[in-house]
């Protein structure tokens, strides 16, 4: 699966370096000609132009981007709608595109107009993004350093970063990072393009090969934005936390519940070790597997319901085999029973096939036998099936099964 990781820690991003980095990245700056043509449809102003020329970045080369436009007003979503639609911008890029420019015309200017060289900015990246198969995979982002400077509005002048710039972040979510310069690094337009781009925020690059990159230089201040074109590292790689906290004021009742709550929330595994605290206190260390994205909200969540003043956060990535599931007719006595059963691979090799338990229990009862025959002979019926499926591919066999009396027969001879 393709990964596309975009750097702005130190940089900062805005509409035309992260578009500039696109264009570093997949060699594909032609193609924003379309989108130049259907801004200038659109008669936003008497003259639009852009231009992509590659300089040395101090031994890196890297790509700088610029917009010319002159006269003209604003234009609404209306206009940029319809500037997506010329361009040829398919379906989910086009909404992407929309998302971020009604970020800006709620929060960069509150009349909702947004200047040509935004909407440009912001449809090229959705054409890039999409030409390079990047909304197929997933898109991370490390958090941008905003900047500082001095903001001037029509109110009087106040420190930075920008309003919209906090806003749009914080409509999303989304982290940052601080930095030292007196000067703004990410601008409104670069960070709702990264709010609606970036599935989550990481602040380390995610386990992957990297591919290609590309870098997109400003031009005040100097700077360099990076993005990084890698694959995952298996089809079923999971980034996963583990978040931890240790108990010793809180009833077991209170711990079951919040147990009991964290896997409605969605945790993927809970568990309470015993273990021995502060002046040999005995305490209860409840560990909660969760997705990386689920993080913060289960954090909440176990704060609120325990009261602790702390929670540890491992992160680690999880890889798991591919899984299916299906159903089996399986024989047991005189009935014929389907059995689900989730069947679980690796690069092709089966490693296991496990039957669903809850239909196991309905043949236990149904047959009146304990589950433990059941289950020998379910497994047992999948392993001579497995046999049957390895011989008609020509496999080597391995000779005939012991006997094994029927389930139903064996409970009752006992």
């Amino acid at each position: 699966m393709k990964v596309l990781v975009i750097d702005p820690r130190s940089a900062g991003v805005t509409g035309e370096t992260l578009l500039a980095s696109l264009i570093d990245l997949t060699g594909e700056g032609k193609a924003l000609d379309r989108v130049a043509d259907a801004i200038r449809g659109l008669e936003l102003c008497r003259r639009f132009g852009y231009g992509a020329e590659s300089v040395d970045a101090g031994g890196i080369t890297a790509t700088r981007l610029t917009i010319e436009v002159a006269g003209g007003e604003p234009g609404g979503l209306q206009d940029a709608a319809a500037a997506a639609d010329a361009a040829g911008l398919r379906p989910g890029a086009r909404s992407r595109a929309l998302s971020v420019l009604d970020d800006l015309a709620a929060f960069d200017d509150r009349s909702g107009l947004i200047g040509a060289a935004t909407i440009f900015s912001v449809l090229g990246t959705m054409l890039l993004l999409d030409r390079a198969g990047f909304f197929e995979g997933s898109v991370v982002a490390t958090p941008p350093a905003l900047g500082g400077g001095t903001i001037r509005t029509e109110y009087g002048d106040i420190p930075g970063p920008a309003p919209a710039t906090l806003a749009i972040l914080a409509r999303h979510r989304f982290p940052f990072a601080s930095a030292p310069l007196k000067v703004e690094l990410t601008t409104p337009a670069g960070a709702a393009l990264l709010a609606n781009l970036a599935g989550r925020a990481a602040t380390s690059y995610p386990t992957m090969v990297p591919v290609r990159i590309g870098y997109g230089m400003r031009t005040a201040p100097d700077g360099l934005l990076r993005v990084v074109e890698g694959e995952s590292l298996h089809p079923g790689e999971e980034r996963m936390v583990i978040l931890e906290t240790n108990l010793d004021d809180v009833s077991g009742e209170v711990i079951g519940y919040t147990v009991e709550r964290l896997f409605a929330e969605g945790a993927v595994d809970v568990f309470v070790t015993p273990a021995s605290g502060k002046k040999n206190r005995p305490v209860s260390v409840v560990s909660a597997m969760v997705a990386a994205k689920d993080e913060d909200r289960l954090i909440r969540v176990l704060m609120e319901e325990t009261g602790t003043l702390g929670v540890r956060v491992h992160e680690f990535r999880k890889v798991v085999a591919d899984r299916r599931r299906g159903t089996v007719p399986i024989r047991v006595g005189e009935r014929v029973y389907p059995v689900r059963v989730k069947t679980s691979t690796a690069d092709g090799h089966l490693i296991a096939e496990k039957p669903e338990h809850d239909d196991l229990a309905a043949i236990a009862r149904d047959q009146g036998i304990p589950l433990r025959f059941v289950d020998d002979e379910i497994r047992l019926r999948l392993s001579e099936r497995k046999r049957e499926r390895n011989s008609s591919r020509g496999g080597a066999g391995g000779g005939c099964p012991p006997d094994h009396p029927n389930a139903a027969n064996a409970a009752r001879d006992e």
